[in-house]
This record gives structure tokens, C-alpha cells and sequence, in this order.
């Protein structure tokens, strides 16, 4: 196939996404003591399709109906007859997407999938044969790197029998789809190139705000813990050391953009408002709220008009953080971008919002204007050159071959699927400054990623960073402890491309191009710039997701991330309790941890 048949131009994509997966090798699992291979945690998926193609063909010829996948088609016979045959061929398709309203990458019967809406293209441009456009599997689709509900990808790339004798298809399949979803181009490959077996490895891109790199603030339990326990453990001394580039700055910050409202706070509630600011403690404003008065209201409208809450129905959920679907609903619905008619709509958000819509108080409306300025100091940080060299040391760290049971779900220390080769994890340079919040790119180059693993591997040197721990606690992480690493927003993630190194080495002998994404970087890039991450950045914009991420962190009275502290492991063997409505409840950081990730009981791609 000549090189410049299948190619792509300028891209239209718009769209959303969600986490990272890349590939693992095949895993073994224990049935019954004896160790079988597609066996994980139990579970013999083999078993459990065979029993769901049983299941189907019995219906079958029951003379039931089978109730087709949403990117299924069944033609006629008559229609299938009528159809040219024309002859399949064995090809690698190079795709790009943004996965807003998406459920992830991989097939699913009943959810709306990147590779659903893929397939359905494929068999209306031509592509694939109405006799096979029931069945994925009867053109053998692969996908190289399985991306969730969440996570971008500015290359990707899928592996099936495609009729290609067209030389326009792809821009016929391209037509076919969603803006948010681009084939860049084809190859034709030898028969027995799978996208998963024959992919080298994977590099990922993470965007992330400088400010989550800011120490936790002095008065919240976290950052209270970390001067505790360097004193306990005498480490006061080195603690600061590793904090010495952001020793004030909480201290400017609030006497820059905290003071001027603590100020215009009425001073009768003043120190109430401070209290539950600073102690998350909204036990005071969980009573039935007063009439809401006109002056009120007027402040509601003044915050508004700054941009910060779009209607005095945000203040009651979004001031205090009393109900996230409130909260989730008011962030979302009031800009305009969420929709009843959109895919991520959620009715019981706009219920929530409506319960709380009269909750205005006084004491609300400061706590509010406490947030607001909170973030607004957040986005106005610069990193410290120094504080930048401390997170890029910690990232080299992770290079070379671990134990990552810790950054992942259901792997022990022993499983052997559970070691991981990372050839670099870097950062940029030079951050970038958008809608006035400076951002940092941090790439990972690894041969294959497990089930959350990037963005645990961020979160960790996140928190190492900002907690002024030893960048050799990393270390322990791979050791056989088990301790808790939260997941970062999937919102910075991004699947950059997949590289087939190994295949282009010897592809010529087949007669065959090389795969490689670079002869369609301009298209990409401009995807990428304003799909991917305008679309982060906008999310980020609307949301404050990172801060919120790293707020629930700092704030959540338990010993799970204690491992951060000059104490380290021992600590989180400690018992923390905290007052609950109930009595004493204990915490634990995954009721605080990032959004769900739409796909269960997953680990490998």
C-alpha cells in the first residue's frame, strides 16, 4: 500500500476522558490449586465467555432473539448476498481520540466505546463486510493499549481485517465518526501482527498544576503530621530542609489573598468561618439555614459575577462541601457543558443542587469567599526552580525494574505480574502557564502499565514532594509493606503513542511500511493542543478538580499516608479516629480518592 493512500489531514475533535492501562504479560492465576492460564483472582474468563457464547447459541436456536451490542449490525441475508465480496487484509490502524462521554476504550455491549463507535464506522465506510458487521471478532480486532473512561490518547493503535482497496478510506471511516475520534492512517501488515503482542512500549503524558506541589497548609491534618512526627523522630531539621523553598509560602499567600476577605468578614462570624475553613469542620453550618436575606443574596451575586459559582444555588452544596452531587451538579450543569441529553448527565445531581437551592447564610457565603480566595492563591503559584528539580529526581527514581503491588488492585508482592520496566519518567523543563494556572508535563516511557499504576505513580511523588518526604521512601513502595497510594484525577492523563520498534526492524523484509506516528504529527499535534489539552485545561478551569484531589488528602484525619513522614511506614500502623455523627468512625483515604473508573475488576491490557 503506498504510503501517502492512507493519511489524514487537519483534525476536528473535541472531547473528555479518563485513566491509563497499558499491556501486561499474560498472567496466571489459582483454581482449585492448580495454577491455569486466563484464571485471575478466581475468575476464568475463558470459562465465563464460553458460557456467555453457550448462553447466546442456545437462544439462538430457541428462536430467541439475541439482542445485538449498540455497535452491532445484523444485515439481511438478502443483504449480505446482494454485497460485493471484496478481499480483507491484515492492517494496523493508527487512531487519535478524546474520550469525553465515552465509557474507555475497549468494546462494551451495552456502553457507548471508542472502539464501538470505531467499528460502527468501519462497517459504514466499507471497511468491514456486512456479513461481519455483527461481530468484531470476525475481522480479529485487537487494540494495542486499553485506555479508560477518562484517559485521552493522541495515538493509539488497533489491529483487524480491513477491506482497503479504497484509497480514500480513511477519510471515509473518518467521516463516518465523531470529531473526537481520528484514524491518522493505515498499514497494511504481515497476517500475523496482533497490536498487543508485537507493541514494544507505551508513552504516557501527564498534565498536572504546579500548585499540587505546594506543602499541605500548616493548620490542615496533614501538613500538622508531618512537623509531628519529624520532631518525634528527629528529623525536624532535615524536614525543613526539604521544605526550605516553600517556607513561606502559605504565609504570603494568605497575607496576599486570605487577609483582604478575612477582613470584609462580619466580624461575628469571623472566627466561625475561620474555624470551618480551616478545620473542615461544617458540623456548625448543618442546621436548618435561616431566611435568606437581601444583603445576602447581593454577596452570593457579587461572588458570581467573579466568575467563582455560577447562582446562589451553588453556595449552600459548594460553600461547605455538604453534598458532592450538589456540588458536582453546580459545577457542571450552570456552565452549560452538561446537558440532560448528555451521556454523563446524572439526574440525581440536579435533585441534590434543588434541595439545597434556599440554604444561603451569612456564614456560608464567607466560608465560600474563603475557598475562593484558597484557589485563587493556589493558581497565581510559580514553582521554585528547586522545588522542579526535586520532583524531577524523585520521577528518575521509578526507571529500571520494580515492584509496583503497591500502585495497582489486586497484585500481591509475590505475583510476578506485578514487576514493571520503566525506561524514563521525566518532566518538562520549562511549565506552562494557561488561564493563569501554571502546569507541568510529566512523560512516562514504560513497557506496560497496570490498572491505575501512572496515576498512583504520580500521586506518590505528588505527595512525596509536598510533604517534604525522603525521595527514598519511593523504595519502600516496591518493598513487600502494603500501604495506601492514591489515585491522581484522571483528567491529566493522555496516552501519547505506542512504539513498535522491534517491528520496524524487520517489517521490510515483509514488504510493508514502518508504523510509526510520526509522519502525521502536524494533525496530531493540533489535536492534541486544542482537544486534549484545552479540554484538561477547561475541566481544571471549571472544576478546580486537582485541588479538590489534594484538599480531601490533606484534610482527612487518617494514619494511611503517614508513610510520608519522617516516621515513615511504622506510622500508619497508628490509629486515628475523628468525631462522627455516630460516635468515633474511622477514615480511610479511599473515601476521598479520585472519581471511579467506569471499568471493574481490570489490572492488565
Amino acid at each position: 500500500m503506498a504510503r501517502g493512500i492512507h493519511s489524514v489531514g487537519v483534525v476536528e475533535a473535541e472531547a473528555e476522558a479518563t485513566q491509563e492501562a497499558g499491556q501486561g504479560a499474560a498472567i496466571e492465576g489459582v483454581a482449585g490449586g492448580t495454577r491455569r492460564l486466563g484464571v485471575r483472582n478466581g475468575v476464568d474468563k475463558r470459562a465465563r465467555n464460553d458460557e456467555k457464547q453457550q448462553a447466546a447459541k442456545k437462544r439462538r436456536l430457541d428462536g430467541e432473539e439475541d439482542v445485538l451490542p449498540i455497535y452491532a449490525t445484523r444485515y439481511s441475508k438478502e443483504e449480505i448476498e446482494a454485497e460485493e465480496k471484496k478481499p480483507k487484509r491484515k492492517v494496523a490502524v493508527m487512531i487519535g481520540y478524546s474520550g469525553s462521554g465515552y465509557k474507555g476504550m475497549q468494546l462494551n455491549h451495552q456502553e457507548k466505546t471508542i472502539e464501538g463507535d470505531l467499528f460502527s464506522a468501519f462497517v459504514a465506510a466499507g471497511a468491514v463486510s456486512k456479513a461481519n458487521a455483527d461481530d468484531p471478532k470476525k475481522s480479529s480486532l485487537i487494540r494495542c493499549a486499553r485506555t479508560d473512561k477518562g484517559v485521552h490518547a493522541a495515538g493509539n493503535l488497533i489491529s483487524l481485517k480491513l477491506i482497503v482497496e479504497d484509497p480514500d478510506i480513511v477519510s471515509k471511516i473518518n467521516e463516518k465518526l465523531s470529531p473526537q475520534i481520528r484514524v491518522w492512517g493505515i498499514e497494511r501488515t504481515n497476517g500475523s501482527f496482533s497490536a498487543y503482542q508485537f507493541c514494544d512500549s507505551r508513552i504516557y503524558e501527564y498534565m498536572i498544576p504546579t500548585h499540587c506541589f505546594i506543602p499541605p497548609h500548616p493548620k490542615s491534618f496533614l501538613g500538622k503530621k508531618m512537623v509531628e512526627l519529624a520532631q518525634e523522630a528527629n528529623d525536624l531539621e532535615g524536614y525543613l530542609d526539604r521544605q526550605k523553598e516553600v517556607a513561606d509560602v502559605w504565609t504570603e499567600m494568605e497575607e496576599k489573598y486570605f487577609k483582604p476577605v478575612i477582613e470584609d468578614i462580619d466580624p461575628t462570624i469571623r472566627d466561625l468561618a475561620l474555624k470551618v475553613f480551616y478545620d473542615h469542620d461544617h458540623s456548625v453550618v448543618d442546621e436548618p439555614s435561616t431566611a435568606v436575606t437581601d444583603d445576602q443574596q447581593q454577596a452570593a451575586k457579587e461572588v458570581s459575577s467573579q466568575g467563582e459559582i455560577d447562582s446562589g444555588m451553588a453556595f449552600a452544596s459548594i460553600a461547605i462541601g455538604k453534598d458532592d452531587k450538589a456540588t458536582t451538579f453546580a459545577n457542571t450543569s450552570q456552565t452549560g457543558n452538561i446537558t440532560k441529553d448528555d451521556p454523563t448527565f446524572d439526574p440525581s445531581l440536579e435533585a441534590a443542587a434543588i434541595a439545597h437551592s434556599k440554604e444561603i447564610t451569612p456564614l456560608e457565603i464567607a466560608v465560600r469567599l474563603l475557598k475562593n480566595a484558597h484557589i485563587t492563591a493556589k493558581k497565581a503559584h510559580r514553582i521554585h526552580p528547586e522545588r522542579l528539580a526535586r520532583v524531577f529526581s524523585a520521577l528518575t527514581r521509578y526507571e529500571g525494574t520494580h515492584k509496583y503491588h503497591n500502585y495497582t488492585v489486586d497484585k500481591s508482592f509475590k505475583d510476578p505480574s506485578a514487576t514493571r520496566i520503566i525506561k524514563s519518567f521525566v518532566v518538562g523543563e520549562k511549565p506552562i502557564i494557561i488561564n493563569n494556572t501554571e502546569w507541568l508535563s510529566l512523560k512516562v516511557h514504560g513497557q506496560s502499565f497496570m490498572m491505575h499504576q501512572i496515576r498512583k505513580m504520580v500521586s506518590m511523588v505528588a505527595l512525596l514532594v509536598r510533604c517534604g518526604c525522603h525521595e527514598g521512601r519511593l523504595q519502600d513502595s516496591w518493598e513487600a509493606h502494603r500501604i495506601s497510594i492514591p489515585k491522581a484525577p484522571s483528567l491529566g492523563l493522555l496516552l501519547e503513542r505506542p512504539v513498535f520498534d522491534a517491528y520496524n526492524e524487520r517489517v521490510e523484509q515483509f514488504g510493508r511500511e514502518k508504523i510509526e506516528f510520526g509522519r502525521y504529527e502536524e494533525a496530531m499535534e493540533e489535536f492534541k493542543q486544542r482537544e486534549i489539552y484545552e479540554r484538561i485545561f477547561r475541566e481544571e478551569e471549571r472544576g478546580d478538580v486537582f485541588h479538590g484531589f489534594f484538599v480531601g488528602l490533606d484534610n482527612t484525619r487518617s494514619s494511611q499516608l503517614l508513610y510520608l513522614s519522617s516516621v515513615g511506614i511504622e506510622a500508619t500502623k497508628r490509629e486515628i479516629k475523628r468525631e462522627g455523627a455516630g460516635g468515633e468512625e474511622k477514615v480511610k483515604i479511599e473515601d476521598v480518592d479520585s472519581e471511579d473508573e467506569g471499568v471493574e475488576g481490570r489490572s492488565d491490557d
